[in-house]
């Protein structure tokens, strides 16, 4: 045998190496496909012989500081199609329009699409549902499904914010701790064909959500009604573009109540409530929507810098007192007017009747001008700038909303001229956002400790167990406690004797200060413009809450913070301090005055700011149990009767014409039993009649039907 020559062993040599490098490679590839693409080509080939329908995870409810759900997920059911299940195409979609009410060709293309499912309608009634499964249409599936659902309507709107129709939160804390609320979807997984076709004698697997974690806020649902329905009186009332009311805790930071009149409800928060504007809006591109959306959804407690006139001036005080530049009796005087600024000449609101010598206490009472810009100076522009960034003004407080101002203050005290000086001592020159200023006087109201507003409480599961605390949050040390305790006797002073009296409470120690400030729009002060506020502490020995109050561009004829928005502070605080127990401690002058008595006129068939300023001018406080008033809410009755002696500062009832606009969406009961029906009725505040014990097994209206606040729920259980 011959043997290999040479260049027949390197031809052999040549071919085994290549053969071994296309073995590596096959090798490589194959370990390649196992190991690092396993998990995705699996997932693919699954997807190709499977179909699933997702099952969404029930969203965690939002409660009150007290346990009073303020947003919660009710069931519903939505219909799927599988078009290669589908046989009759055309009598399926007839039968499916039929029964929801929906177009007939829409149905058809819908199910005719080369898809493995697709989705018809979303949250059916349970009649619906009940009648589709009856026709048991091949292709056609009910899942279990569920909505958000407000139960007060607009309540807090600007707070709780809203969900989209796949149940993702898109404003406020909906938005904020939508990851928490969410949950994990499940998933209903089929066998299936090339085709998309259900597979004989599948097993179908069904892998169940799980819900999302609930959250605890730190609103308190009595005292957000309270500032809900002042905040709208007062918009009506005094013809205003916008108010803003904020309560706060001081201790702790804690926001009890926050609304903004006109607001939206998120059960529908595209469409205004108003009626109005409704129809205005009906021509409108989507471009032009969006804007209006975003305009009605805007929160501007927090995201609106307006200048804060005369408020500021306590921390003007704060910062001269906690420096020992100025004591309450040092000695200032107005003259009216302020001459000596070059190019400038700033005066007293007082200026037609100056008010001469005065000490700060009584420059504080008297809301006057030239007493502050005196006190700016002698504190002087590096001291002051240090004080409002200790109060927090120019960056954001850090509260759990999207959409938060920093507002505007002077980078550098070298950028503070005197003219600026003067101006800002009175609070001008410099913007705010209304829960900067609240959060500030909480600070004096509390010791001296910046907090950072808080909106959550706790995260909590299905048990009730707590997942996640939120513990108060001190940002820093701003004031002593003397000169905490020195500012706080200022502000009574200021309601006792100053411009404040018309937040005064007998029995309740208040303090507080007024401000109005003529806005600036596109950078220029516009005429006849102007923003009144009021800020107050009660009881100031020992603080409870404090409360700001912002009409925006009143436009009823009086537009100072004194005269409109601390009688809006006077009421909320009135309730509030009831509803918290605080116990009233009247002076001899207050029991002498307590004795006088007034004659109730009869505001019966007025409108309701006209009989409500009859009223005021009588020395009478009222009230109504409205919350959607409008400026022709018309008085039909009221308590006590016209002509009545009564005490003075009594408080009389109204009952207006208010008949509808109050809707809630009925909840799905069935199955539930008779203390879990009750408990959730009782939160709709509706009328209903319940028969027999057990488990639900009809209601009348359906669930998901938009009822009238009048109307009456019957509800029938298993057994007689």
């Amino acid at each position: 045998m011959n043997k290999p020559s040479y260049s027949s062993k390197r031809r052999l040599i040549f071919t085994f190496i290549s053969v071994m490098a296309l073995f590596i490679l096959l090798i490589g590839r194959l370990g390649f496909l196992q190991i690092v693409r396993g998990e995705e080509l699996k997932k693919g080939a699954l997807e190709q012989w499977t179909k699933g329908i997702t099952i969404k995870s029930k969203r965690g409810i939002i409660y009150d500081r007290n346990g009073k759900k303020l947003a919660l997920s009710i069931s519903a059911s939505t219909v799927w199609a599988s078009p290669p299940d589908i046989k009759d195409p055309e009598k399926t979609a007839k039968e499916v329009a039929r029964v929801l009410n929906l177009d007939e060709e829409y149905v058809y293309e819908k199910i005719t699409k080369r898809v493995g499912t697709e989705k018809i309608k979303q949250w059916i009634s349970n009649e619906e549902a009940q009648e589709l499964r009856k026709l048991k249409l091949p292709g056609i599936e009910i899942v279990d499904d569920n909505k958000r659902y407000y139960p007060y309507g607009n309540f807090a709107s600007h707070v709780l914010g809203f969900t989209n129709i796949d149940n993702n939160g898109l404003e406020g804390l909906e938005n904020i701790y939508d990851e928490y609320l969410t949950g994990v979807p499940g998933r209903w997984i089929k066998t299936t064909d090339a085709a998309s076709r259900q597979l004989p004698f599948d097993d179908e697997k069904i892998y169940e959500a799980s819900d999302g974690v609930s959250i605890v806020t730190t609103i308190d649902e009595t005292i957000q009604h309270f500032v809900e329905k002042a905040a709208e009186e007062a918009l009506i009332v005094n013809k205003a573009k916008n108010v803003t009311i904020i309560a706060m805790e001081p201790h702790t930071g804690d926001i009890l109540a926050l609304a903004n009149k006109p607001d939206y409800d998120p059960n529908n928060p595209r469409v205004p409530l108003d009626e109005e504007l409704k129809k205005s809006w009906e021509n409108l591109s989507q471009d032009e929507l969006l804007e209006k959306w975003y305009e009605m959804w805007r929160n501007t407690a927090i995201s609106d810098v307006y200048e804060p006139g005369s408020t500021f001036k306590i921390i003007t005080a704060a910062a001269a007192l906690e420096e020992n530049i100025a004591k309450p009796d040092s000695h200032y005087y107005c003259d009216g007017f302020i001459r000596d600024i070059k190019g400038v000449v700033l005066r007293c609101s007082r200026w037609y009747n100056p008010h001469g010598p005065q000490t700060l206490i009584e420059g504080m009472n008297n809301s006057c001008n030239i007493v502050f810009v005196n006190l700016g100076r002698q504190v002087g522009k590096d001291l002051l700038l240090k004080y409002i960034k200790a109060f927090g003004f120019g960056e954001t407080t850090g509260i759990d909303l999207n959409g938060e101002q920093s507002g505007l203050v002077p980078a550098s005290a070298d950028t503070i001229r005197e003219v600026n000086l003067a101006t800002m001592s009175y609070g001008h020159g410099i913007a705010v956002t209304p829960l900067q200023l609240v959060n500030a006087v909480a600070a004096i109201a509390n010791g001296g400790n910046l907090m950072e507003p808080r909106l959550v409480k706790e995260l909590i599961d299905e048990e009730g167990n707590i997942v996640k605390s939120f513990e108060p949050v001190v940002k820093r040390k701003v004031l002593s406690p003397s000169t905490s305790e020195t500012m706080l006797h200022m502000l009574e002073h200021v309601v006792r004797d100053g411009t404040g009296t018309k937040a005064y409470i007998p029995g309740m120690r208040v303090g507080g200060k007024t401000g109005t400030a003529q806005k600036i729009i596109d950078g220029k002060y516009a005429q006849g413009k102007y923003i009144a506020s009021f800020v107050a502490v009660a009881p100031v020995d020992d603080p409870k809450i404090v409360l700001l109050v912002v009409i925006d561009e009143p436009s009823a004829g009086q537009y100072y913070g004194g005269t409109i928005a601390a009688p809006v502070a006077r009421d909320v605080l009135e309730e509030t301090l009831n509803y918290l127990e605080v116990t009233p401690v009247f002076t001899d002058e207050e029991q002498e005055m307590m004795t006088e008595k007034v004659i109730v006129p009869d505001v019966t068939n007025m409108k309701i700011g006209e009989g409500g300023k009859a009223l005021t001018e009588m020395g009478l406080r009222y009230t109504t149990e409205y919350l959607n008033l409008t400026s022709d809410s018309v008085i039909l009755d009221q308590f006590p009767l016209p002509g009545t002696e009564v005490q003075k500062g009594s408080i009389v009832d109204l009952y207006l014409n208010i008949k509808e606009g109050e809707t809630i969406i009925m909840p799905n009961l069935f199955g539930k039993d008779k203390s879990e029906v009750i408990e959730i009725l009782n939160d709709l505040n509706i009328n209903y009649e319940l028969k027999g014990e057990g488990k639900v097994k009809s209601q009348s209206p359906a669930p998901g039907e938009v009822l009238d606040i009048n109307s009456k729920i019957v509800v029938e259980f298993e057994g007689t």
